[in-house]
């Protein structure tokens, strides 16, 4: 998968954006340079992006409240803060908040590299369900928020290469040629920590179906038709979970 991340820089200091700008460029990605937090909104109102790299303290706004503001239009976006303040309230509340995490100044560019590699090969919501409509609006609904999404709807299909990218599965339980539960299993062989929403429109038909799921770690199921704003509220803790685990690994 090619490193074709959309990465937004903000920091007040323009020689910094601009070095890790260049940085950026040379190792595959497409950076974006904004010197405050009105500047970053207004640009990520106007574009879509896969990271914003922001400083947490800066005139105007803060990088907390940078990304309490983006969270607001761009609810999928994740949020790493840079900071050369080591103990700072600041910090800790941009945590509690939902932000993916914090790299220190000066920066490990190494460490920052890896971090947006393991991004790039692990960004994308993938949707398992035969009915196209529902696919169709699931995936417009994902993408206007800024997810990355791919659409199965043969659930016929090589897990393997199905979950390559994956962050998150959602995998409905009644799918013509099989069940959701067949596919749930095949996708455990292959990956045991992957989270699995499995969604239903059948909740009294699919019951011992849904309690077998859950026996086998699905991380929830989900209800058609389903309640987006949950949806989306769960699917950001995963990717923030998921994100804190990269920076974690790296």
């Amino acid at each position: 998968m090619s490193q074709d991340l959309q990465i937004l820089i903000v920091d007040d200091d323009r020689r910094m954006t601009r070095t890790l700008a260049d940085i950026l460029k040379v190792s595959g990605y497409q950076p974006m340079e904004a010197a405050s937090g009105p500047e970053a909104l207004e640009k990520a109102s106007m574009m879509r992006f896969d990271c914003v790299l922001s400083d947490i303290k800066m005139p105007e706004m803060d990088g907390v409240e940078l990304h309490r503001r983006l969270h607001e239009i761009r609810p999928g976006l994740p949020v790493v803060l840079m900071t050369a303040y080591a103990a700072d309230d600041l910090i800790q509340k941009g945590l509690e908040e939902g932000v993916a995490g914090v790299f220190d100044k000066p920066l490990d560019i190494n460490h920052l590299l890896g971090f947006f590699t393991s991004l790039a090969k692990n960004r994308m919501i993938v949707i398992v369900d035969d009915d196209e409509v529902f696919c169709k609006t699931l995936n417009e609904i994902l993408k206007q928020r800024g997810f990355k999404v791919m659409q199965v709807t043969h659930p016929r299909v090589d897990v393997n290469s199905m979950i390559t990218d994956a962050q998150v599965v959602l995998l409905d339980l009644k799918l013509n040629g099989t069940s959701g539960l067949n596919v749930l299993k095949d996708i455990r062989r292959v990956n045991s920590t992957i989270p699995v929403l499995m969604i239903t429109g059948h909740r009294e038909e699919m019951a011992e179906s849904i309690k077998a799921a859950m026996e086998i770690d699905a991380y929830a199921c989900l209800y058609k038709p389903l309640e987006i704003p949950k949806l989306l509220d769960m699917l950001s803790r995963l990717q923030k979970d998921n994100l804190r685990g990269l920076m974690k690994g790296n």
